[in-house]
């Protein structure tokens, strides 16, 4: 039995639904769904490639299978680690991925108050100090996030490096990336921002009052 008009049937329907998903993920505004988009396709065009035995096609599509179904894994991961940032220690762990390693030697000064802010920095190892303010930040801080979310993108204060050690920076550029991406990532994004500004002036507020405390006159003997 000739099967051959089958297979040419089966590849130009499969190739018609490939090329519906294709056009779809050219209309898709951010990167979850271009993604899921992708692997749709993907998986089309693998099994209509497979009755007439075009290893080419198929090999092409398995790379591009396993590349989008590990960037899909990337964003909603990223996702999940804001939300639990934001429910938590306000930690901004999850974008160590994108960020890259600046070693920082004692006396440094890496930026300057009034200076234009380009990137955010987490502290990794060392001690650095808030200049103006005198606040020493610690492991595991991140410092810089707020110049993204001012109209000026001024620095506030100069950070000096105390002690020796390693940061990790990320530029708004790439944040900013990520926001247009996955709206998702800049709803969460923004509340943590929001949740740190709030805790940033908790702790001036507390240092004020501390500044600003009487101090008890000791009574005579």
């Amino acid at each position: 039995m000739d099967t051959s008009h089958l297979v040419q049937h089966a590849g130009t329907a499969g190739a018609l639904f490939a090329s519906i998903f294709v056009v779809a993920t050219t209309t898709m505004k951010t990167m979850i769904p271009l993604r899921v988009f992708g692997i749709l396709a993907n998986v089309v065009l693998i099994v209509t490639a497979i009755p007439s035995h075009n290893f080419l096609v198929m090999g092409v599509q398995v790379v591009m299978l396993l590349v989008n179904s590990y960037r899909l894994h990337q964003m909603l991961q990223l996702v999940r680690d804001v939300k639990k940032s934001v429910n938590s220690d306000l930690s901004m762990e999850w974008l160590k991925p994108f960020m890259t390693e600046r070693q920082c030697a004692a006396g440094e000064i890496l930026f300057y108050k009034d200076e234009k802010a380009e990137d955010m920095l987490y502290i990794v190892s060392g001690r650095f100090k808030l200049v103006e303010s005198g606040i020493v930040l610690p492991v595991g801080a991140i410092v810089g996030e707020l110049g993204m979310m001012s109209p000026s993108n001024m620095r506030t204060q100069t950070l000096e490096c105390v002690e020796a050690g390693l940061v990790l920076s990320v530029s708004y550029t790439k944040v900013e990336e990520l926001y247009v991406q996955n709206p998702a990532f800049g709803f969460y994004f923004l509340r943590l921002c929001t949740a740190r500004l709030f805790q940033n002036l908790e702790t001036l507020q507390q240092q004020l009052n501390q500044q600003t405390a009487p101090t008890a006159a000791p009574k005579p003997a």
